[in-house]
């Protein structure tokens, strides 16, 4: 492995736009390890967009299917994973996630996480009057729940990705949870 530590289960959580699927791919290809992000997976499952199957199933539908996505891939070694951002507002995820591997939040401020997604239409949660408001009022119920199941918060802020990879490659060999329950 490319910087000498082995953990076989790392999630990277937080907001839309904070940048989870980005540095999931860095450190993926820093390491030599397979990366998935739990929306893209979905969509490659089931052959349809987010907000298609928000359109036909309700959020709720979509939750099924990302509860189960996350249980099959935090069972997986070698493996990081970008969860949607809503992930964490169900309970057996959060287990999941704190079970079965080291556990990163992007924290990312509610202005930021705006300017990144404000063009974006595939945020079916972003299909609202005001986007930005819909934006801090997710971001005030999902940080306390981020922070509950994290291992290590990064604060994305302005960062550039590579500063943000070298963050958490720093901290993750001080940490003694390293690996997935089976």
């Amino acid at each position: 492995m490319a910087i000498g530590f082995h953990v076989t289960c790392l999630i990277l959580i937080g907001m839309m736009g904070a940048g989870k699927t980005t540095i999931g791919r860095e450190l993926a290809k820093r390491r030599g390890v397979r990366f998935v992000d739990c929306d893209h997976e979905i969509i490659a499952r089931t052959g349809v967009t987010i907000p298609t199957i928000f359109e036909i199933e309700g959020e709720a539908g979509f939750r099924r299917r990302e509860t189960q996505v996350i249980d099959e891939l935090t069972r997986e070694s070698d493996i990081i994973i970008a969860t949607g951002g809503g992930a964490v507002l169900d309970e057996k995820n959060r287990e999941m996630l704190m079970q079965r591997g080291i556990v990163v939040y992007l924290n990312v401020a509610p202005q930021i996480l705006w300017e990144r997604t404000r063009n974006d239409r595939n945020r079916p949660l972003l299909n609202v009057e005001n986007p930005r408001a819909r934006i801090e009022e997710l971001y005030a119920v999902r940080d306390p729940l981020y922070r509950q199941v994290a291992d290590i918060i990064v604060d994305g802020g302005r960062c550039n990705p590579n500063s943000m990879v070298r963050q958490i490659e720093k901290v993750l060999p001080t940490l003694r949870k390293t690996t997935c329950i089976h």
